[in-house]
């Protein structure tokens, strides 16, 4: 089972796109996808142009059943979208006992129906991406070639390293950087090289593992502008090439994460 989120502090650092390509991948590796998305903003619906009468809220604190919440993106990925009422349901759910827990609670019941859980979460700190980190206890951070960017990943870093200090003693839980992910990577440009090795001193340093890059590619625009994803707008694009092996490299250091015991909490 790949329960995992995609964060990262800092906005435009391509989340939705890696968490809506990584969904496809799998599902064309025949596992079956749920795609959460929890930001307010809606991107992943807006991005593949989805149409939902029922959103995240709805399941939350609506009382909908999720089943009738889900949109069928492709005939292995579900999509649990989110809009704007998602913010009031966090304020909701803030009010409650054992709230960070509550993505667990909620979606546990669900995980037999799926091979692949992925959490795309707002570019901020907040209670849902809490929920996502504490439920699927796997992160993985998109670092596009800008020091905000690497400065957006460490708050992520930090945030895992929070959770660990909050929860770990008491329930055992870990929260893991499966790794960072250099995205947008245009290796003729000098900023290009300065972030990368700023990347590879930083995982150097947190023993996260910095994984493949994904190369500039302006299939992935024209692939949102055309509301599709990117394996059917360009299925021999450079950034699906290249996002394929990261998605292979990301259940190999799962794999790993996997065989640790769950005592042996982190601090990222």
């Amino acid at each position: 089972m790949i329960r995992l989120v995609v964060a990262n502090q800092r906005g435009g650092v391509a989340k939705t796109t890696t968490a809506l390509v990584l969904a496809r991948i799998y599902a064309d590796q025949g596992k079956r996808v749920l795609l959460i998305d929890t930001d307010s903003q809606g991107s992943i619906g807006t991005v593949i142009s989805l149409k939902s009468k029922y959103h995240l809220s709805d399941f939350l604190v609506g009382h909908i059943a999720l089943e009738e919440c889900l949109v069928r993106a492709h005939p292995n990925i579900d999509v649990l979208p989110s809009n704007r009422h998602t913010s009031r349901a966090e304020d909701l759910i803030t009010a409650q006992g054992f709230r960070e827990f509550v993505f667990e609670q909620m979606f546990g019941p669900y995980e037999h129906d799926y091979d692949v859980i992925l959490v795309d979460v707002a570019p901020s700190i907040t209670l849902f991406q809490t929920c996502a980190m504490v439920y699927t206890r796997r992160v993985v951070i998109p670092v596009a070639m800008e020091i905000l960017s690497v400065q957006g990943a460490m708050a992520s870093l930090e945030s895992a390293r929070t959770l660990n200090t909050m929860f770990c003693n008491s329930y055992h839980l870990p929260v893991e950087t499966v790794g960072m992910v250099p995205v947008m990577v245009d290796r003729r440009l000098a900023m290009t090289n300065i972030i990368l090795d700023t990347l590879d001193q930083i995982c150097e340093k947190t023993g996260v593992p910095r994984l493949s890059a994904i190369r500039t590619d302006t299939s992935v625009v024209k692939a949102n502008k055309e509301r599709q994803f990117l394996a059917d707008f360009d299925p021999k694009s450079k950034a699906l090439e290249d996002y394929t092996v990261v998605a292979d490299e990301i259940l190999t250091v799962m794999e790993q994460l996997n065989g640790i015991p769950q005592a042996q909490c982190k601090s990222a």
